[in-house]
């Protein structure tokens, strides 16, 4: 059996895990078969806990979000769940336990990051389930345990002198030149803020008066073909 290298392990290290080896084999124990015994439940215990499992689901889901979301999704779970719940063995976390975690969020006046955080405990329960390591998804018994979110529904403008009054002021607009352009695009081409944001050259064919989004870029991660206006070609 080696009991390690010097001076990596010192001498005295080593006469006392001489000593228990000695007591090992007194007691019938094989100190080899110990040592390997012992290697294995830490790396059974490791890969039980719910921040290895947490992780393990992320990065075989990784590939349906964009890098962005899927960057949020393990930061939310590093900021409110690892610290106090990710060294725990899934299998003996509890109701309340993962309620005392929710709550610091809700507490903190986040109360809808609380029920995105609760969405993705529940989906890396399902998974420690699907893969053996827990009996079932404890979120289940959390439903209703957090108050819910209040949605507020943004008005839009269905008359049409309003709208010609916001067209004026785009107009009117005398920062930059490039967001002025984007500000005029928006009505006109019905897309979200960060796709015409990060809109790219490439993307575009004036000839055809065609705007082709790449799936990337997209929340459903599909193509989207978007046509252009004789005043968007303009712009």
């Amino acid at each position: 059996m080696a009991i390690g290298a010097y001076p990596e392990i010192s001498l005295g290290e080593a006469r006392e895990k001489r000593d228990q080896a000695k007591k090992q084999i007194v007691n019938g124990v094989d100190p080899g078969d110990f040592k390997k015994t012992s290697r294995h439940m830490v790396k059974k215990s490791e890969e039980g806990n719910l921040e290895y499992i947490a992780r393990e689901w992320h990065i075989k889901n990784k590939h349906r979000w964009s890098p962005n979301h899927g960057a949020l999704i393990i930061r939310r779970l590093e900021l409110y769940i690892f610290p106090w719940l990710g060294s725990c063995q899934i299998s003996e976390i509890s109701p309340p336990q993962l309620l005392e975690a929710l709550r610091r969020v809700e507490n903190k006046g986040a109360l809808e990051t609380a029920h995105r955080v609760y969405q993705i405990c529940g989906q890396v329960f399902r998974y420690a389930v699907a893969t053996g390591r827990t009996n079932r998804d404890l979120t289940a018994d959390l439903r209703g345990a957090l108050p819910p979110t209040k949605v507020e529904h943004h008005a839009t403008m269905i008359d049409p002198t309003k709208i010609g009054e916001l067209f004026c002021v785009i107009d009117g607009y005398e920062g930059f030149f490039v967001t002025k352009c984007a500000l005029r695009l928006a009505p006109l081409v019905f897309v979200r803020p960060g796709e015409l944001r990060k809109a790219e050259w490439s993307e575009f064919d004036l000839d055809k008066a065609e705007w082709m989004i790449p799936a990337e870029k997209m929340k459903m991660r599909l193509p989207h073909l978007v046509p252009l206006s004789t005043q968007a070609l303009a712009i």
